[in-house]
């Protein structure tokens, strides 16, 4: 380029002596290429003349002094950074703002470190550990009350019923019969061995056992229809002397009218209101 041709690519002003900046091989003075080609700061809108630093970001530019984090404002020239909803931010106020806190500690859990999630909560690795013994949980398996979390083990020996029978921990479910608790497939009865956690059943001596085995064993027998007297469910029978009788069958042994409640009397081994048995001698 000869002295007479170095002229201002854009106001044709003579470049002799003065600075100038080459653009696509074409010289500009200062004031032309910085009014032509300088990009706008982000955050102060100004020009970033041609003798200021131009720090880019994804199409965007900031001067030196403007490139700072959105929140704390230290600046980010050199820095590690990061981006959200088009904010600048520092790692620490990005850690503070965007990443999850600790359930335990509420502290932020830092970007690239390890965290345990559970329940929709999120844990530091070392927060996340057992109530009772305190040793991290990890991935093992955990079982969660309302005040925390345990480990298998800490949970049974803290919170686990045992079986009466099997003397084994009951997960879940469970029956519960004199105030001790029972597998559903431990609590059989006591005669025949079967299970009667579906079943209706009755007591004798603290010991379980179904209706058949019952009856079998212990039930006492109505003096009319010989059928046992188990008082299951509320049912109501008749005593008398060494007898026992269901309310339905203590009946006049003549006219068959109801005793419940009447006055009867009685001839060896029958029974007779008092109209039948003013007829018959008898024992009352």
């Amino acid at each position: 380029m000869s002295t007479a041709q170095f002229d201002c690519q854009y106001c044709t002003a003579s470049l002799l002596g003065k600075k100038y900046v080459l653009k696509d091989d074409n010289p500009y003075c200062v004031s032309c290429y910085d009014r032509i080609f300088s990009n706008y700061c982000e955050e102060c809108k100004e020009p970033i003349e041609s003798d200021s630093k131009d720090l880019c970001y994804k199409q965007r530019h900031w001067h030196e002094g403007c490139f700072k984090c959105t929140k704390c404002k230290h600046s980010l020239v050199e820095k590690p950074f990061a981006a959200k909803d088009e904010r600048l931010l520092c790692t620490e106020c990005y850690s503070n703002e965007c990443s999850s806190k600790c359930f335990k500690c509420k502290r932020t859990i830092m970007p690239g470190s390890r965290k345990m999630e559970f329940k929709g909560n999120y844990w530091h690795e070392t927060c996340f550990v057992c109530e009772l013994c305190l040793q991290p949980i990890g991935t093992k398996p955990l079982i969660s009350k309302e005040n925390g979390n345990y480990c298998l083990p800490c949970f049974e020996k803290k919170f686990a019923h045992y079986c009466n029978f099997c003397n084994k921990v009951i997960s879940s479910g469970g029956i519960m019969f004199h105030d001790q608790q029972w597998h559903r497939e431990c609590f059989l009865c006591s005669g025949c061995r079967k299970e009667l956690c579906e079943e209706e059943f009755m007591s004798k001596d603290d010991y379980p056992f179904c209706m058949d085995c019952y009856n079998h064993l212990y039930a006492k027998r109505c003096a009319a229809c010989t059928k046992p007297i188990t008082g299951l469910r509320g049912a109501k029978f008749i005593c008398f002397q060494d007898r026992q009788w269901h309310s339905e069958c203590f009946n006049c042994g003549k006219c068959s009218i109801s005793l419940v409640g009447e006055g009867f009397l009685t001839q060896s081994m029958e029974i007779f209101c008092r109209k039948c048995g003013s007829g018959v001698d008898t024992d009352i």
